[in-house]
């Protein structure tokens, strides 16, 4: 075990990133008043950075991971995400659990798209596998956006798999969310599965598409061959 801080980490991170940068990763993750991510702070440190920084700290204390995923550093966090799905492929049954609900009781700290997308198909996704999938419409349910956003990028991991009932049935509630980081992972998330197998996609499409957000069926379509991709926009599907 690396008996390092999650304190004397944040202070190495800093040190690492780079003043610049941080000002473009402000601005492109819209940190600014009224934005999603309105106040967060970068350091300033590029993803493939943050993956090699999580295999160094891989055995830092567990409670230290914790303390980096509640940091207000947006790099800390990511980095606390990536130390738990390495944790998570390698962990015991009692682990699995730990970690899963140390990810439940902190998504107010996964409050990004990025954050989301790089840990929910691989902790939320596999755990909730095999059990009852209750939890991704409870968090479907949510207020939070980033709630929401988890409860779609989590069933990745099933489409994946070639199951993509889940997936659907969550896309159906969240057809009418208002928030656009909702209507872009939505359309991804369809746009997958229909890169497996088109006719189940289309199925989804041919009932919802009317109701649905333009981002989100642009999204959803992006691979259509284009004459099918216009019937679909100018509705005459």
């Amino acid at each position: 075990m690396i008996h390092l801080k999650a304190s004397e980490i944040c202070t190495r991170l800093q040190a690492l990133g780079g003043r610049k940068k941080a000002k473009v990763l402000q601005r492109f993750f819209k940190t600014g008043k009224g934005e999603y991510a309105e106040g967060d702070v970068f350091v300033g440190l590029r993803v493939p950075e943050i993956r090699q920084l999580a295999r160094k700290y891989q055995r830092i204390p567990f409670a230290e991971v914790i303390r980096l995923l509640r940091s207000p550093l947006h790099e800390a966090r990511l980095l606390a995400l990536l130390i738990l799905i390495g944790l998570y492929r390698k962990g015991d049954a009692t682990l699995l659990q730990q970690i899963y609900n140390v990810y439940l009781q902190n998504t107010r700290f996964i409050n990004n798209w990025d954050l989301v997308d790089a840990s929910a198909e691989h902790i939320v996704g596999p755990y909730l596998k095999d059990r009852s999938r209750a939890p991704l419409h409870r968090l479907a349910r949510s207020d939070l956006l980033w709630d929401r956003r988890i409860s779609i990028m989590a069933t990745f991991h099933y489409i994946k798999c070639g199951e993509f009932a889940e997936t659907l049935r969550i896309a159906e509630r969240l057809i009418r969310d208002p928030e656009d980081l909702i209507h872009k992972a939505v359309g991804w998330m369809l746009r997958e599965i229909g890169k497996r197998d088109r006719m189940i996609e289309e199925a989804f499409l041919k009932r919802h598409y009317n109701k649905m957000p333009r981002t989100m069926l642009r999204y959803a379509i992006e691979k259509f061959p284009e004459e099918l991709r216009q019937r679909y926009l100018q509705a005459e599907i």
